[in-house]
């Protein structure tokens, strides 16, 4: 060991949503630098055999579930092993976790707008914040980066779309594009399992079949959003914020290879892509080592073997969702805000087989559609917008079982 390694100072690590596939692969690379990484919360929603054997293997100071019983349950299981990791319950110890004075970075894994809190925490606490909770920006865009710059904390985007972006920018930063010298960004999207479905084929899609992804291993939502384009409708959401781009400075393209993760064209003509294979190792790696760059477990990229790349410009008619999103960003305020909870209670309904695929769309546009846009106030005024945008989509999936 180098003597600048042995003398580095343990980060302590809070994993929001540790039990997901972003959790899970966090604590592979955390895994591989032991030296240099320990585990200090882990947190999950309910599912009380994941994180129990998280905690048996990593040895937490805390864990965390979200409701009280399923916390319960944990701390018995646990206190039977000998364990010391102490068990809290609830949103407000999911804040606590990610701005305890001894955190130095925090995994925003959290699917959906639960993850919301504890991710302002975080920025408000200054924190390394590695961001995979897309809903974070999409639905608080505007209050989240403020409390990122009030609060000093450093943000690094984990989904390799943005993550690749981040790499590809210039080291140099200004508050626009322009005065980077960039152009626009591109987001690649593999265009999921029903990229050459017709309309008529994607009127019968199963459950089974939209969770099939043929490139990434993710969790039941972000798969069917992927299957919808409403993943990539939601990182252009987040690339607005995160990098100051206009709408009209992102755009997508269909790459069904997903080695090229995204792209960022600069004025002189140059387009600077960062490739890899399809691993979330990899920007996990790079959040956790950044500035340095840090080993993954993640194999090489073989040029060879994949030997083309296709590009293909995404269809807004098959996949409707994608161009919902952009309406919802162009139209501000709460609208976004307003899209992402009709589409989770859109996608869940799905995944329980009550609507089918191409009600996804119908569920989100309707409801953006009866929906008051406001300007944005506050956390709590989103929490509200959230809640009632949620109860229209749900009337709406009533009308249509």
């Amino acid at each position: 060991m180098s003597d600048k390694l042995s003398s580095q100072k343990i980060q302590y690590v809070t994993i929001l949503g540790a039990t997901g596939t972003i959790g899970m692969q966090t604590l592979d690379v955390i895994s591989q630098h032991a030296e240099r990484f320990a585990v200090f919360a882990l947190t999950a929603n309910n599912n009380v055999k994941g994180l129990f054997a998280l905690c048996e293997k990593y040895n937490p100071n805390y864990a965390v579930m979200l409701h009280e019983s399923s916390a319960v349950t944990l701390a018995t299981q646990l206190k039977n092993i000998g364990s010391t990791t102490i068990v809290l319950h609830g949103e407000a110890a999911l804040c606590e976790m990610s701005a305890h004075h001894q955190v130095d970075i925090v995994m925003a894994a959290i699917v959906g707008a639960a993850g919301l809190h504890p991710a302002m925490a975080a920025a408000k606490a200054g924190k390394r914040i590695l961001l995979a909770n897309k809903e974070t920006l999409v639905m608080a865009g505007n209050l989240f980066m403020q409390a990122v710059i009030d609060g000093g904390a450093v943000l690094l985007p984990i989904d390799s779309e943005h993550n690749a972006i981040f790499q590809a920018m210039p080291q140099h930063k200004s508050s626009s594009l322009a005065g980077m010298g960039v152009k626009r960004v591109l987001l690649t999207a593999s265009g999921g399992p029903f990229r050459n479905s017709s309309i008529d084929e994607l009127k019968t899609v199963t459950r089974a079949q939209a969770l099939n992804h043929p490139n990434w291993v993710m969790g039941p939502k972000i798969t069917i959003d992927s299957a919808t384009l409403m993943n990539k409708g939601l990182e252009v959401i987040e690339a607005y914020w995160l990098f100051n781009a206009r709408p009209e400075q992102i755009e997508v393209v269909i790459h069904p290879q997903s080695v090229i993760h995204s792209m960022v064209e600069y004025i002189d003509g140059s387009v600077l892509a960062q490739l890899g294979n399809p691993d979330m190792r990899t920007p996990i790696a790079y959040g956790l080592g950044y500035p340095e760059r840090l080993s993954s477990g993640v194999g090489s990229l073989d040029l060879l073997t994949i030997a083309r790349l296709d590009f293909s410009a995404p269809d807004r008619i098959r996949f409707p969702c994608l161009r919902i999103a952009y309406d919802a960003l162009n139209a501000g305020g709460t609208a976004p805000a307003i899209l992402n909870a009709a589409n989770e209670i859109a996608v869940e309904a799905f995944l329980a087989e009550k609507i089918g695929f191409m009600d996804i769309p119908n569920v989100i546009e309707r409801v953006l559609a009866e929906a008051k846009v406001e300007h944005v106030e506050s956390i709590e005024q989103l929490v509200a917008v959230d809640k009632m945008a949620r109860q229209s989509a749900g009337l709406r999936i009533q009308a249509l079982c």
